[in-house]
């Protein structure tokens, strides 16, 4: 199979690129630069001049694939909203291209749209007022169309080498403040799995999902905010404290509605449906390893 990943050099995107290559899928990924070109071809994929603000470049590239994976996004959060509109944009292009086939599109969204308690599942609808709904919203047009498009749900942490998300900026807020912190007990929890499950999951789906379905891939149905904090605390050398909501807004800033988030998600659907067993080390042992605090 023909696979055309977008953000394929990026720290999934690159994982899946590997996952596919070494099931025999042929990859081809989006290019922006001439260094992304180098990275592609030296892994054993061919790249595809083009960004996610040319739309017809991305339908180039889909309408030249057996699949599509689509795994870029703008992760500037100054203009998250706005990012997320591109998305929606994005999504109905690569869609487009595949119309009319039984080609399968694979669009990235997020757990933290189903944050519904006890746990979110598969079948959860999204909240229609978080802005990463966009790109829900643009995959479920497209099935009615009678578009194949499949959803995966990434939780806030993908983790292993070569993070740069999460868990590295928490580690370089709590240099800075001085404390690893948690809001109030820290009890809330935060699904997470590891990039090689991940791209595993991204793989499966590309071979076997169901058109309109959506997949969880959370390795951990969520680990605590506080025991994360603790990992980091004894590491750094720090005091790990709660902290009340508005000492808490002043020290997380922008990324204090991430840190209070609470959002346990099974994936025992997405496991059962595809056999995915994730078998990679789960978060906290991963943050514990030396990697994360190299820098």
């Amino acid at each position: 199979m023909h696979v055309f990943v977008t953000g394929a050099t990026g720290f999934i995107g690159a994982a899946i690129v590997q996952e596919l290559l070494s099931y025999g899928h042929r990859v081809t990924g989006l290019a922006r630069s001439e260094a992304a070109t180098k990275v592609l071809n030296a892994a054993g994929a061919q790249a595809h001049p083009g960004d996610l603000t040319d739309l017809d470049s991305l339908r180039r590239g889909a309408a030249a694939a057996d699949a599509v994976i689509h795994t870029a996004f703008n992760h500037d959060f100054s203009r998250f909203a706005a990012s997320c509109e591109d998305d929606r944009h994005i999504v109905t292009a690569l869609g487009e291209a595949l119309a009319g086939s039984d080609r399968r599109l694979v669009v990235t969204s997020g757990t933290a749209l189903v944050a519904k308690q006890p746990i979110a599942t598969e079948v959860d609808a999204p909240s229609s007022h978080h802005p990463r709904v966009a790109s829900e919203q643009a995959a479920a047009a497209l099935v009615e169309r009678g578009v194949n498009v499949s959803v995966v749900r990434l939780p806030p942490s993908v983790h292993g080498v070569g993070d740069h998300g999460f868990m590295p900026l928490l580690i370089n807020l709590a240099r800075q403040k001085g404390i690893a912190a948690f809001i109030g007990e820290g009890r809330n929890r935060w699904p997470a799995v590891h990039r090689l499950d991940a791209a595993e999951l991204f793989r499966r789906v590309a071979e076997q999902g169901r058109t309109g379905a959506s997949y969880h891939g959370a390795a951990e149905i969520g680990v605590a905010f506080a025991d994360i904090a603790a990992v980091i605390g004894r590491r750094l050398g720090l005091p790990v404290q709660g902290l009340t909501s508005d000492a808490a807004a002043a020290h997380f800033g922008w990324f204090h509605h991430f840190a209070g988030m609470d959002n346990p998600t099974s994936s025992e659907w997405t496991q059962r449906e595809l056999g995915w067993k994730p078998r990679h080390t789960g978060l906290l042992a991963d943050v514990d390893e030396p990697a994360y605090f190299s820098n």
